[in-house]
């Protein structure tokens, strides 16, 4: 029976249809959120099977909890702390558990959870799990925020945003750090898309606006993108991280983190730390491309071109694909106006990347 018909020809009738494509490596990759190239970094991938080899085995083999918990995992988290100016970490999954980990088990009976409505989907999956109470409010308004903050009578209050917003590519506002330090609120930012790409050391907006680390203070980062590897980390105060290991589920009911993607992104940690000169001026090079040639101004390597038309986001994506470069075609419901989403790898030559910025403007 073919239960889900109707279901699926309205998506293919609104242009919203999506389908599983390999990967084509003859394809120029603009689309992925392998930020710096590190994904096909050989010299790490063949130093970390080095490593790995050494250690008695190659999987986790359980539970963070449940002796699953390696000195891989515990190096890695260090690492992590030092780098990023935290107490404590842990390491797990993905960055969508991660979210569901910390939302799910942070915001209990009595609390608030004070979301940016452009927070990323695995966080609002998380804020209709078991009846929180959670109130949106307009993506980056400081001013809302803080006004929610002072009327509230929540026993405790979580505010969640993103560093580097996803679809956008814009920072989060510094000013909501002042602003939760200043309500007691505990402050969870998604640094996915930041981590390894804004920053003095590129670490992210932490690193970026040189915020002072409290014990309110959260930071969530995946290893899936400007680190090469895959999974998540989760850094904060040793009493939040604590209370997360007796009761976010992703963390205690799943097999801990894979030892080789650790091992990875523990290496890419160390290699985005000593190039990040470097980076940072492929970075700016890519960034002052998209300003001059497609008229985008990103903080980021995201950059987003509303055309508000699935069937042409689609065109203009299978357009460029023939002329071998591969874009991101997103529509809804990940965004409200269907956009080009180009991100501005730094591991192609930037020639490259210039060109593929001139089609742009042709078909545009």
């Amino acid at each position: 029976m073919n239960y889900y018909t109707n279901e699926l020809q309205a998506l293919k009738k609104s242009s919203r249809h999506r389908t599983r494509e390999v990967v084509d490596y003859t394809l120029q990759d603009f689309a992925s959120n392998d930020y710096l190239g590190l994904a096909s970094n050989k010299e790490l991938h063949t130093l970390t099977c080095k490593e790995l080899s050494l250690n008695p085995v190659h999987a986790p083999k359980a539970s963070l909890l449940v002796n699953g918990y390696h000195q891989i995992h515990k190096d890695f988290e260090s690492a992590l702390c030092e780098a990023n100016g935290f107490e404590e970490g842990v390491v797990l999954g993905s960055g969508f558990n991660a979210n569901i980990a910390l939302i799910e088990a942070l915001v209990r009976k009595g609390d608030t959870l004070f979301m940016d409505e452009k927070f990323h989907a695995s966080g609002v999956l998380a804020s209709n799990l078991g009846g929180l109470h959670v109130e949106f409010f307009k993506h980056n308004d400081s001013d809302e925020l803080r006004e929610l903050l002072e009327d509230s009578k929540a026993k405790r209050k979580i505010v969640a945003v993103e560093g580097i917003y996803s679809m956008d590519g814009d920072l989060m506002e510094k000013e909501i750090f002042a602003i939760c330090d200043t309500h007691d609120a505990i402050l969870i930012v998604d640094e996915a898309h930041s981590s390894g790409v804004v920053g003095e050391n590129l670490m992210g907006v932490y690193d970026l606006f040189d915020i002072e680390i409290k014990p309110n203070h959260i930071k969530m980062g995946t290893l899936g993108k400007a680190y090469g590897s895959f999974g998540a980390y989760i850094l904060g105060s040793s009493h939040i991280i604590e209370y997360l290991l007796n009761r976010a589920k992703p963390i205690i009911y799943a097999t801990s983190l894979s030892l080789y993607d650790t091992l990875l992104a523990h290496n890419s940690l160390k290699y985005i730390l000593q190039h990040k000169d470097a980076l940072k001026k492929k970075i700016e090079l890519r960034q002052n491309i998209a300003r001059e040639l497609l008229y985008v101004s990103t903080p980021s390597l995201i950059i987003p071109i509303v055309l508000g038309d699935n069937k042409k986001v689609l065109h203009v994506r299978d357009e460029l694909r023939r002329e071998g470069f591969m874009i991101g075609a997103i529509r809804q419901p990940t965004v409200e106006k269907a956009i080009l989403r180009i991100i501005a790898r730094i591991d192609d030559d930037a020639k490259v990347f210039e060109t593929l910025c001139k089609k742009i403007k042709e078909l545009l």
